[in-house]
């Protein structure tokens, strides 16, 4: 079985993860009703649809 030699740095395993532990922007694509940005696969906060169907009523 391997073992390692020599230990790793507290440096060299923080640079390591990180890659992992970086944020990440939001990513957002035009509502196909109204055309106003929301998240990919989740109801519109504008006009309340998701996939062409009424979810959530309207606020006006």
């Amino acid at each position: 079985m391997a073992v390692p030699k020599k230990r790793v740095s507290h440096s060299r395993t923080m640079m390591r993860r990180s890659i992992n532990d970086r944020l990440t922007a939001v990513q957002v694509v035009p509502c196909a009703s109204c055309g106003e940005p929301k998240r990919p696969h989740h109801v519109c906060p504008s006009c309340g649809k998701y996939k062409d169907q009424q979810v959530l009523e309207n606020k006006d």
